[in-house]
């Protein structure tokens, strides 16, 4: 069966002007009064550290309820609870809400417009993983999407704000490349994010993530070398919005919200003469046996294959259109593909499996 590297762009550059994301694809507005609206969100409350906790040492515990979630008058309110609370067998103190969108994408500008939570402990995010993560009780695992651990499912932070460090906000990047106390990561302080709205946005193309508050850019992580390792953020992502707790919490908080006035989704309209030469790549069939079909727009391209240790096993030139290539010699494993613009330089990749 052929499979396409569909709008892969490996190491595509783009200028800042070629990537207009001008058409809004979805979005939620939060007007209407009561519960979510359950077409877009997926309340996730299963407990994933065997059934015990959150990770990150958190300690609170998401629930469905209407008193940690609810919209009112034209306003997500993402509530942190102080309060004794049993759920899956466990007991804690703190309860929250995590939702998941039942909407995932490749490519655009998110941006959403929010007041942040405040007190030292709260931990609120607006973020995004792969839709192919493993993690129990998230929606697309549910939906039968999962295929990657995190990290190499890749992660995006949109925002995050620790009440320890009041009015600072980070954006960060996690990749098999660097996670968890990621060096991917810029913020800026930024006064007033607990008692005024300000607009959180990302615009994520095929080569950088470009990261702003109120239009001002803070951080930006465009990697030179993009492969599954740094750039897993070529296949769909979606979104996340949560309150977690830390256990050092401070023992006066009682309850304390973050207040969405929308979140947005927008793409390009249309695709550029660039962008329409990588949708027509494609690599097939995988798993293979004795031979692959190579359908590439390009004159002269180079076409090499690394096996699982970055040893370069087969290279050929290949002629724009279709080529069969013989790689009965291949032991079976896992295969790397690079097909290279001999006039730019830039490259797409695609793993294949060798029979």
């Amino acid at each position: 069966m052929k499979t396409p590297i569909a709008l892969l762009f490996s190491l595509f550059c783009f200028t800042a002007s070629s990537q207009v994301f001008d058409s809004l694809v979805w979005a939620d507005e939060f007007n209407i009064n009561g519960g979510l609206d359950s077409t877009k969100w997926w309340h996730q409350t299963v407990l994933p550290n065997n059934g015990l906790s959150w990770w990150n040492g958190e300690i609170q515990h998401y629930t469905d309820r209407d008193t940690n979630s609810y919209c009112e008058n034209g306003h997500l309110y993402l509530t942190a609870l102080k309060e004794n609370f049993t759920d899956q067998n466990v007991t804690k103190d703190y309860t929250s809400a995590r939702l998941n969108s039942k909407f995932a994408f490749t490519y655009g500008r998110v941006e959403a417009r929010a007041q942040l939570p405040t007190g030292t402990g709260t931990w609120p995010a607006i973020w995004m993983l792969g839709q192919n993560i493993y993690e129990v009780g998230a929606w697309w695992d549910t939906q039968g999407y999962a295929s990657q651990y995190w990290p190499a499912c890749g992660e995006i932070d949109i925002m995050e704000h620790w009440g320890d460090n009041q009015d600072y906000v980070s954006s960060a990047m996690h990749t098999l490349s660097s996670y968890g106390g990621t060096v991917n990561v810029g913020g800026r302080t930024i006064p007033g994010v607990s008692n005024s709205f300000h607009t959180y946005a990302v615009e994520w193309s095929p080569t950088k993530m470009v990261f702003s508050v109120d239009s001002i850019v803070h951080y930006t992580y465009e990697p030179t070398d993009r492969t599954s390792f740094t750039w897993p953020f070529d296949n769909p992502q979606y979104l996340l919005l949560n309150i977690a707790i830390q256990s050092s919490i401070d023992a006066n908080f009682t309850s304390s919200p973050m207040i969405l006035d929308y979140i947005r989704v927008y793409q390009s309209s249309t695709l550029n003469q660039d962008e329409l030469e990588y949708s027509s790549i494609a690599i097939y069939p995988s798993p293979a046996l004795e031979s692959l079909t190579v359908e590439q727009p390009w004159r002269n391209a180079g076409f090499i294959v690394y096996d699982v240790k970055g040893t370069a096993v087969l290279k050929k030139k290949l002629g724009a259109g279709q080529t069969d290539i013989d790689i009965s010699n291949l032991s079976a494993g896992i295969y790397l593909c690079r097909i290279q613009n001999p006039e730019t330089g830039i490259f797409a990749e695609e793993k294949i499996i060798k029979k």
